[in-house]
């Protein structure tokens, strides 16, 4: 329930002194920037401008980091849809609509379309974080590695659905992109597939891999056959008009955008996983309940549109686990920690319980800057936009370098750029011999995350199935992921019968 009191306490907090709120433009923008440059994360940028908040009040501080968390949660989509590489995973099924329409010279709608999406997802978000912070937070105590596994095998559905032209083909595809995500060593202990590299231990770092594959998928196809992106001159006007007409097409589809939310908030709680999932089942639905799916992937606005809403929507979900329980949920909440730390304030129970004030100051700042986002957001992509007028001989060997200088920051090794090269071959090949590459990202994002969950159900289970009937949440996932997952069969297989019979006669 809400506390009236505290509310108050917030707006006095928040409207007292205009300080905090000179931090949140310039924290968009970084964000902005932070996301649409590939490799380069929100994140990052948060890390390196970290040591500022400590000349900052913690509310300032606090505003300064979640604007650049807001800013970036859009900015990665810009290079997914322009140019077909989503800087991080949260990003992925963005592309996998975004990109079709900007090859059709709809990337001033396509933008729009993410932008609004993004700024609908960050305000269904942070307004259940207002209603629920407490109660979601401790949801999230109940959740075991059941629960979990039952969340990455909902996102691997998708698999099926990103197959291509050759069911086969796209299968084998997403099996191998789970078996490379189970490189390294794993929860219990035993290293697999490292070729003797110590390297790899860790894995292949999925985010220099994802980008290599995309860029090459793709890009590299252009080389020699195309000279821009968009193939019809006329259509590479960049139009602030357009832009905006994209942004308020978003909302008119609330359906899309109130499930994919809904998504990004339940997925966004749990700590670890977050935006890099929810694109991917909120696609995946969007997907499965749409009268023709097969649109997706050959430009559907509401693929862009599911994957943007649950995506930002997901940091409402992350930030209720930071402030309920001071447990990060990604990078960003734990860089937002590290702050917390700064300024001798401890996250958890005892936080909303002396501070909820400042709790809420925190939240309804983050409102605000969502609905700033959508000004600033218009302006931004509307420069960003200018890379369909980059020919495609400049524009691949300049990605690639970016790509590149990213991929070693992340690592801070050679191992990044090596990845990056490596899977660029792999995504060339699996291009050229028509398998889907989208099918084998998923594979890569989820199949760690599988594996370690399955193996922790069955070392706290010894293997007895009856530990499922011990988790009735879990239990329940896994019946509605089967349920999900048939109900497209069902229906056809319902229609065939239906016109069977009104074509028998008597």
């Amino acid at each position: 329930m809400l506390d009236l009191n505290a509310l108050g306490g917030a707006f006095d907090l928040l409207t007292s002194s205009f300080s905090p709120w000179l931090v949140v433009l310039p924290g968009l923008i970084i964000g902005l920037a932070a996301g649409a440059i590939p490799g380069v994360s929100g994140s990052m940028a948060m890390a390196v401008l970290l040591p500022l908040t400590a000349y900052m009040d913690f509310l300032s501080a606090m505003l300064f980091l979640t604007s650049i968390f807001t800013g970036a949660g859009f900015g990665c989509a810009i290079p997914a849809i322009l140019i077909n590489i989503p800087g991080t995973p949260a990003a992925v099924a963005t592309a996998f609509d975004g990109y079709p329409m900007a090859q059709k010279g709809l990337h001033n709608e396509a933008l729009g379309l993410g932008l609004g999406a993004s700024v609908a997802g960050q305000l269904v978000g942070y307004v259940v974080l207002l209603l629920a912070v407490g109660p979601a937070s401790y949801a999230v105590l109940k959740m075991g590695p059941l629960e979990m596994s039952a969340v990455a095998i909902w996102g691997l559905t998708l698999i099926g659905m990103l197959r291509g032209r050759h069911v086969g083909r796209g299968l084998l595809a997403g099996i191998v992109g789970v078996l490379i995500g189970t490189v390294g060593t794993n929860a219990a202990g035993y290293s697999r597939g490292t070729m003797g590299y110590t390297v790899l231990l860790d894995g292949f770092p999925v985010i220099p891999a994802m980008m290599g594959l995309f860029v090459s998928s793709q890009l590299f196809a252009l080389i020699g056959r195309e000279s821009y992106i968009v193939k019809d001159e006329a259509a590479r006007v960049i139009s602030v008009a357009r832009i905006w007409s994209g942004f308020r097409e978003s909302f008119r589809h609330p359906g899309i955008l109130i499930k994919g939310s809904l998504i990004g908030c339940g997925v966004g709680i749990v700590p670890g996983v977050g935006s890099s999932i929810s694109n991917l089942l909120s696609y995946a639905q969007t997907r499965r309940s749409d009268p023709n799916p097969e649109s997706f992937g050959k430009g559907n606005p509401k693929g862009v549109m599911a994957s943007e809403s649950a995506n930002s929507s997901s940091e409402g979900g992350s930030m209720a686990t930071l402030l309920a329980l001071g447990i990060p949920g990604g990078a960003g909440t734990a860089v937002m920690l590290s702050a917390f730390a700064m300024h001798n304030i401890n996250g958890g129970p005892r936080f909303i319980t002396d501070h909820r004030d400042i709790v809420y100051g925190i939240i309804i700042g983050n409102f605000w800057q969502a609905v700033l986002l959508a000004v600033v957001g218009i302006g931004f992509v509307y420069f960003a936009a200018a890379i369909v007028k980059l020919p495609v001989r400049y524009l691949v060997p300049t990605v690639m370098v970016l790509g590149a200088m990213g991929s070693y920051a992340l690592t801070g090794s050679s191992v990044g750029p090596v990845t990056l090269f490596i899977f660029s071959i792999l995504g060339w090949l699996l291009t050229r011999f028509d398998y889907s590459v989208p099918a084998m990202v998923v594979g890569l994002v989820l199949g760690f995350m599988l594996e370690s969950e399955l193996l922790r159900t069955y070392q706290i289970s010894g293997g007895d199935p009856s530990y499922l009937l011990k988790r009735p949440a879990g239990t329940a996932m896994l019946a509605l992921l089967v349920l999900t997952a048939t109900a497209p069969l069902l229906k056809s297989g319902f229609r065939r019968y239906r016109a069977a019979t009104q074509e028998s006669p008597g």
